[in-house]
């Protein structure tokens, strides 16, 4: 009776075992197929409030019915930036943890004279969104009839200024810097861990001005709480572009031209397959007629970038913030 057993167990087991082999593979299959399988993370290094935490939520918000699972938003600000983008890069390369950043991407780790993290090769690009404009604005600790820049020079000059900005060695930083120098003012610089805290400091008057975002202080702007008086970079931003002109057409240097940068990031050595799942779904929200609606409204300008242009981008941006550090000696400066 044992033995007839057996015979029938082994005469079935070359039907029974190909079938147990292929459950594991199309098992393994599913397992690679299915990132995300939990929730993912992006990491923003400033604090909530801000534009970059205002892109990278429109971003998530976006990217979440692409990607079947909720993304969390994990504000780490600090250090210009770094703090934060320096937890992204050394992040398990899994895609569960991604960084949203602006140019203080390549400028803190420049000024600041630390690299701990190399801006290029401890990531992988998933893509730009666009780029925004800033404009300098003054608060409350500024009389109500400067109206101009010029009123603000010609006022500013001969008293001791303070000007602010959301994260040393940022753009807002440097152009702070250089609008005191070529304005001849005397400033002292007082530096933010975000751009939200500092405007709030703006408004309560505690210190005279400082470069803003309109997607961050729009609504003060329009609300006449600060008054914008010129903007950096070539163009104008829209919403003001009938009242307020760019330093460029002011006569101040041509490094008022610099532009930056905002996209999505990964941690180095990324699996392809991750980056085969996020790459398409970044790239339908950067392109979608209702991101770019909702980018217009808030002044920043689409500008979608694929990840190796994205890449070529944030090499650029590295080169030419490392010229203007050397020229303007940034480094000396708190």
């Amino acid at each position: 009776m044992h033995r007839r057993s057996l015979v029938r167990a082994l005469a079935a087991a070359p039907l029974s075992a190909p079938a147990l082999l292929a459950a594991p593979r199309r098992a393994g299959a599913q397992a690679g197929g299915a990132y995300p399988s939990r929730p993912v993370r992006i990491i923003v290094p400033f604090p909530a409030g801000g534009a970059t935490d205002t892109w990278a939520r429109l971003v998530a918000e976006g990217m979440q019915p692409e990607l079947g699972q909720p993304i969390v938003i994990e504000n780490r600000g600090g250090g210009g930036g770094l703090i934060g983008t320096d937890v992204a890069a050394k992040a398990p390369p899994d895609g569960y943890t991604l960084l949203y950043n602006i140019t203080t991407h390549v400028q803190a780790p420049v000024v600041l004279r630390r690299f701990p993290y190399d801006p290029v090769r401890d990531f992988a690009f998933i893509g730009r969104l666009g780029t925004t404009a800033i404009t300098f604005c003054v608060g409350p600790a500024v009389p109500d009839s400067v109206a101009t820049l010029a009123d603000f020079v010609a006022w500013g000059r001969g008293r001791p200024l303070a000007f602010g900005n959301y994260a040393q060695g940022s753009t807002g930083h440097a152009f702070a810097l250089l609008l005191a120098r070529e304005a001849g003012l005397n400033v002292t610089h007082v530096a933010y861990r975000g751009e939200a805290p500092m405007l709030q400091d703006l408004l309560a008057g505690q210190f005279h001005g400082g470069f803003h975002s309109t997607v961050t202080a729009g609504e003060m702007m329009r609300a006449g709480r600060i008054r914008p008086l010129a903007t950096g970079g070539p163009d104008r931003v829209p919403s003001l572009a009938d009242r307020v002109p760019t330093l460029l057409e002011l006569g101040y240097s041509r490094r008022f031209g610099f532009s930056g940068f905002n996209g999505l990031f990964a941690p180095a050595r990324v699996p392809q397959a991750v980056l085969d799942r996020l790459v398409p779904a970044f790239r339908k929200v950067a392109t979608s007629p209702e991101t770019i609606r909702r980018l217009r409204a808030m002044d920043t300008i689409p500008g979608y970038e694929d990840p190796e242009t994205f890449r070529a981008s944030v090499e650029r941006a590295l080169r030419e913030w490392q010229e203007m550090a050397e020229a303007l000696d940034l480094y000396s400066t708190a």
